[in-house]
């Protein structure tokens, strides 16, 4: 006798070959940060969810900031971190310890998180084969930097020989000064600049919210006239805007979709791509309205 347990391992194995047809060969980028990177045991689910992407054919591209890491890098090494308006304050040194923090220590961990389960993820930053370039934003803020292009040709090589790109969000000017750049800012530019299918954030929150803390009012599906909305109407706070703002440039720009998801939930990507009911928000560049 079979048990129900086997037979419904079989039924989501089911469930989910319409979705790995349907994705297979295309290009998801996804934004990670937050909660699941900083727990190990949602770490090593992340991983296991990426590379399980990569083995059913996806084209997944991780880009990462991260910024609890570059503080507490800072406050060791004697530097209190200093904001304006919410950014950093990245002077030479500051700058220096981001690259430390990001290039040296978070992409690293990423990296070797995917290749326990399988050898495809190479690690690399903007500043590598002129992927971001970028101009200064604000000279109170020092060394933080705008995308004003992006060059996918290394992505796409990576991509092409079936391996996990894993970017660190540092850039360069035209004479090859580096920048600390926003990550959900570049993960947007990233996704535009290559056309890829999905753009994914994995964040603190179970998504869009229409009244944001009220659980009730959870957004699971809108598309690129909702999106702009809920900018227009201040309905979005603090860490969220530049993430819509993305998502919102990345649709207008070809992007298909996007998704806001909860990285603390367990095999948050999986739950999303692979099942009927899914998780999150999506979001959809083609306006329902038209």
């Amino acid at each position: 006798m079979i048990s129900s347990e086997i037979l419904e391992k079989a039924g989501v194995l089911a469930e989910a070959l319409p979705y790995i047809r349907e994705f297979s060969g295309r290009t998801v980028v996804i934004k990670y940060g937050g909660h699941a990177m900083e727990d190990p045991a949602l770490a090593d689910l992340f991983a296991q969810d990426v590379v399980l992407m990569r083995l059913v054919g996806m084209n997944p591209v991780v880009v990462h900031g991260g910024g609890p890491q570059i503080s507490d890098l800072m406050r060791r090494l004697g530097k209190e971190p200093e904001f304006v308006d919410g950014l950093r304050v990245t002077d030479a040194e500051s700058v220096d310890i981001v690259r430390m923090a990001l290039v040296g220590k978070v992409n690293r961990e990423i990296v070797a998180a995917l290749n326990q389960h399988g050898s495809y993820a190479v690690g690399l930053s903007g500043e590598d084969a002129g992927l971001i370039k970028v101009e200064m934003r604000d000279e109170r803020l020092g060394f933080v930097g705008d995308v004003s292009s992006i060059d996918p040709s290394i992505v796409h090589k990576l991509v092409n020989e079936e391996l996990i790109p894993v970017i660190a969000t540092v850039g360069v000017d035209e004479l090859g000064q580096a920048y600390n750049i926003n990550a959900d800012t570049v993960a947007g530019a990233i996704a535009f600049a290559m056309q890829a299918e999905k753009l994914v954030y994995l964040t603190d929150v179970a998504g869009l919210y229409a009244d944001y803390p009220d659980e009730s009012t959870l957004i699971s599906h809108t598309d690129v006239d909702g999106l702009a909305e809920l900018l227009a109407n201040g309905q979005a706070e603090g860490g969220m805007i530049p993430k819509l703002q993305s998502c919102l440039h990345a649709l207008h720009g070809g992007v298909r979709r996007a998704h806001i998801l909860d990285g603390r939930i367990p095999h948050a990507l999986l739950l999303e791509f692979f099942t009927r009911e899914g998780i999150g928000t999506m979001i959809d560049a083609k306006s329902t309205g038209s």
